[in-house]
Order: structure tokens, then C-alpha cells, then sequence
């Protein structure tokens, strides 16, 4: 429409002018000295605008021509980084599929007309590490950072990854502290190290992680519990039993406990595993006292086994309320083991006897059998006491 309207406006003025210089040509006189030229003023206005197109062109010409030196230089360099983008993007195709020697010849190539070579030099170094060069790789990270140093921290991430991939794992701990002192925030960070604090067994480490895992809610509510829940399980088995200073280790290990989530402590693993640990610790009343509240609460069958392996101070009442528990598992075959050990704690060897043979009768087991080979060898009936240990080795 614009074209249209120009186009009648331009025959518009054109028949106008024609008309006005056929009513009156009029005409232009010059004169210099004793030399004169005369025409008409419609065809001096013609000589005109020609002269004006001339002039235009002429002056585009030269300012073309004074311009090209450049122009052609602007194109090379258009053409340049034209087939360095589809360079780089083969390479990165190639990288995409496992062709890492094509990939890394590729992208290098291209780095020098690309517009991104931060992107070809990280892409360069994942497929020399792919290839078992650390050396090339530490290179094409340096050439990255020197290419942008504005970009330290991306390429710092980058370098984490891969040292961590390539099993460089004290290396990449300190690229991840260094970069998690920069970013607290950074989830992946974050992920990263939970899973490398896991990998060297760095417990400690990744229980002090856990406030800002869930703070920021770096993994899943399931996950996060499953994450803390081993970690605790492992820091709890790698205190140590030992004699002479069972009182600080009983100490720390409280300690660890009060640390745990309250939801957690519910969990029936964990529970048995700090039991178990104070046991181990002959801090036997604790652990009798933890069972019980949880016993009281849900029955659990791997706690219910665990019950009669405390000795506690109060040896009576433990068997009273295990007696309790019989009121609604009466025939259950760990249950009448409990009971059969807390009995022979108590002295009731009858009891005791009569627990286990019916631990046997609903489930033969090899504990139940060393058992009743303790309790017949403590009641001096050494052959029935051999049968019993002989029983319960075939069952392992």
C-alpha cells in the first residue's frame, strides 16, 4: 500500500509538471561576458534532477569505494565465524555421541572465529577427559578461564565435575569447598559434595551439609531422610568400644543422638543400631529404656530380639514388660527368645527352658538352639546341651 501511494503520488507531480510547462514553458537565461545560453525552464529543471541523481550516485560510488577495504573485511569475518558456529556444532554433535578425539579436533579448531570459545574450551576439556588426558583437560580449563575471566566460577563448577568424575576426588573437594565458601546457596554445589562427602566416607563432614540440604531443600523429603539417616547410622558405628575411655565415647555418642531429627529417631534401624552401640558401651539401662518406649509404641520385631539382649539393672522389670508383650504376640518366635533369655538373667532356668522349647516349636532358630546349649551346659546336661549347639550350627 505504501509503494502504491508513492507511485500515484510520483505520476501525480509528474502530470502536473507537464501541464504547468505547457501552459507556460517559461524559460533560463545564463549569461557570462559576451556568451549566453537560454532554455526552457522545463527542461533546465530536467537537467537538474538528473544532475541531482548523477551527484547522488557518484558520491555513493566513491563513498562505497573508500568503504570496501572494510566491508570485505567484515565479511571474511562473517564468513569466519559462520563456519566456526557449524564447526563447533558438529564438534559438540560428535561430543553428544561419543566421538570424543572427532569432538575435541573439532571444537579446538573452531575456537579461535567462534563467538563462544568458553563454551568449545569446556566442551574441548570434557572430551579430553574422556579420553584419560587430565593434562589436556587442566589445559582447555585454563584456556577457558583466560578466554572469560568473567566466568571463574562456571568454569571452576565444570572443573569440580570433572575431577570428580574422573575419580580425582581430594582434587575436587577443594574446588567444591572453594566454590561453596563463593555460593552457600548453590544447590548443585551442594549436591555434588553431599555425594562426594558420601563417596569418601567424610560422615562428619556431611552431617554438618545437612542443615543446608534441607534448608534449601536441595533433594526430596524422602531423599534428605534417607541421606541422614545413613549418615547417622555410620557415624554412630564408627565410634569405638573401648575400656578405657567408654565414657567419652558414651558421651559423643549422646551426643550424636541429640543431633538426630526427632522424626528419625523413630526409625526402627537406626534405633537398633544405637542400642546395639550402647550395649557395646554397658550403658545397658539407656538402652533398655529407648526400646521399651518404642516397643510400647509399635511393635517391632527386630527391637522385640534386641530387648533381650539388654541387661539391665532392673533385670525384673524388664522381663515383666516383655511378659506384657505376650498378650498379643504370645507365639511369636523372637518374642519367646526374649523371654528365654531374660528369664535366665533372672535365674528362672525352668522359665527360661520352657520359653526357648516353645521359640523352637513355632521356629527353629539358630540363637534359640545356642541358647538352650548355654542354658543345658549351665544346667550340667552337657550331651542334650551338644545336640542343641549341633542343631543350631546346621541352621546357619
Amino acid at each position: 500500500m505504501k509503494y502504491l501511494f508513492s507511485f500515484f503520488a510520483i505520476i501525480f507531480i509528474a502530470v502536473s509538471a507537464g501541464l504547468l510547462a505547457h501552459d507556460d514553458s517559461g524559460y533560463v537565461l545564463f549569461g557570462r561576458g559576451y556568451t549566453t545560453l537560454e532554455m526552457s525552464l522545463s527542461l533546465f529543471l530536467v537537467i537538474v534532477f538528473l544532475s541531482y541523481i548523477f551527484g547522488y550516485i557518484l558520491v555513493r560510488f566513491i563513498i562505497q569505494t573508500w568503504n570496501m577495504p572494510e566491508q570485505i573485511k567484515h565479511w571474511r569475518f562473517s564468513q569466519q565465524a559462520k563456519k566456526a558456529r557449524k564447526t563447533s556444532l558438529q564438534g559438540l554433535i560428535n561430543l553428544s555421541q561419543g566421538q570424543w578425539k572427532k569432538a575435541e579436533r573439532l571444537l579446538t579448531r573452531a575456537v579461535k572465529n567462534s563467538d563462544m570459545p568458553l563454551l568449545n574450551y569446556l566442551s574441548a576439556a570434557k572430551a579430553a577427559q574422556k579420553q584419560n588426558s587430565p593434562e589436556r583437560r587442566d589445559h582447555y580449563l585454563a584456556l577457558a578461564h583466560k578466554s572469560m575471566p568473567a566466568a571463574d566460577f562456571s568454569v571452576k563448577l565444570t572443573q569440580a565435575e570433572l575431577q570428580f568424575a574422573y575419580g580425582q576426588n581430594e582434587q575436587a573437594l577443594a574446588t567444591l569447598v572453594d566454590l561453596h565458601n563463593l555460593s552457600p546457596k548453590h544447590s548443585h554445589i551442594m549436591v555434588l559434595l553431599s555425594q562426594l562427602y558420601k563417596q569418601l566416607k567424610s560422615w562428619d563432614d556431611l552431617r554438618k551439609l545437612l542443615p543446608q540440604l534441607h534448608k534449601h531443600k536441595v533433594f526430596s523429603e524422602k531423599k534428605l531422610i534417607e541421606i541422614e539417616k545413613e549418615t547417622y547410622i555410620e557415624l554412630i558405628q564408627l565410634i569405638k568400644v573401648n575400656q578405657s575411655n567408654n565414657k567419652n565415647n558414651t558421651d559423643k555418642l549422646q551426643q550424636l543422638w541429640q543431633n538426630i531429627s526427632r522424626e528419625l529417631k523413630k526409625d526402627p534401624d537406626l534405633i537398633e543400631i544405637y542400642c546395639n552401640k550402647l550395649i557395646q558401651l554397658k550403658n545397658n539401662d539407656e538402652a533398655e529404656h529407648i526400646l521399651k518406649n518404642t516397643l510400647r509404641k509399635k511393635w517391632q520385631s527386630n527391637l522385640v530380639k534386641q530387648y533381650g539382649l539388654v541387661k539391665s539393672s532392673q533385670v525384673e522389670k524388664q522381663l515383666s514388660f516383655a511378659e506384657s508383650l505376650s498378650k498379643e504376640h504370645d507365639n511369636h518366635p523372637l518374642l519367646l527368645l526374649t523371654l528365654g533369655r531374660l528369664c535366665m538373667y533372672n535365674d528362672l532356668w525352668g522359665k527360661a527352658r520352657a520359653y526357648l522349647e516353645a521359640s523352637i516349636g513355632n521356629k527353629e532358630l539358630p540363637e534359640t538352639y545356642k541358647e538352650l546349649g548355654l542354658l543345658m551346659e549351665y544346667l550340667n546336661e552337657p550331651e542334650l546341651a551338644a545336640e542343641y549347639f549341633k542343631k543350631g550350627l546346621f541352621l546357619n
